[in-house]
C-alpha cells in the first residue's frame, strides 16, 4: 500500500499499520519471475536438494546418523548445523553444545555462475539454501552447481580450475 493509504488508515483508528515496499531482491527471494538481460541465467534454488538430515536444539549427538545435519526450529529456520568433528562429538552432547551456530547460507535467487565462482574460490563442497525469512530450502552441492554452470555455459567461459 502507499504510504499515504497507511496514514489514512491510522487515522481511522487502526493502530497496527505497516507499509510494506518490497523491491526486486525481494520478488526473487520467492522465486518469483524476472525480466531483463539476466533473466535466464539459472538460479541455485532450482538445484538445491530439499531431502535434507535436520535436528533439534535438546537432540543427542547420538541421534543422529548423517554426514551433516542443519538444527532447525519447528517452522524450519535455520539455527545452525553438524558436521566434521562436531558429529564425532560424545554421543550424549547436546545439539546445542557443539552446533556450528552461524553456518553460512544462501537465497534461492544467487547465480549458479556466481555459486560456482564462491564456492571454487572458498573451496566449498556444499552450502546450505533458505529463503528470506531463514526457512531452509534445501543443500547446494558443488559437483550441481558445476554441472549446472557448464550446461549454462557450453560455448562461453569455464571456471579457472579447468
Amino acid at each position: 500500500m502507499s504510504a499515504r493509504a497507511a496514514w489514512r488508515l491510522e487515522t481511522l483508528g487502526f493502530a497496527a499499520v505497516y507499509r510494506y515496499v518490497a523491491g526486486k531482491i525481494d520478488w526473487m527471494a520467492a522465486g518469483l519471475a524476472t525480466e531483463g538481460e539476466l533473466a535466464g541465467e539459472p538460479r541455485i534454488g532450482s538445484l538445491a536438494v530439499a531431502d535434507v538430515p535436520t535436528c533439534r536444539l535438546g537432540q543427542r549427538i547420538g541421534e543422529i546418523d548423517a554426514d551433516l545435519c542443519v538444527v532447525v526450529n519447528e517452522v524450519g529456520v535455520i539455527l545452525g548445523d553438524l558436521r566434521g568433528k562436531a558429529l564425532e562429538a560424545d554421543p550424549n552432547a547436546l545439539v546445542d553444545d557443539v552446533m556450528n551456530p552461524a553456518p553460512a547460507t544462501f537465497r534461492p535467487y544467487v547465480s549458479v555462475h556466481g555459486m560456482a565462482h564462491h564456492m571454487q574460490k572458498n573451496d566449498s563442497r556444499r552450502v546450505l539454501v533458505s529463503d528470506a525469512n531463514g526457512r531452509l530450502v534445501g543443500l547446494l552441492r558443488r559437483e550441481d552447481v558445476e554441472r549446472a554452470f557448464h550446461m549454462s555455459h557450453a560455448d562461453g567461459p569455464v571456471l579457472a580450475s579447468e
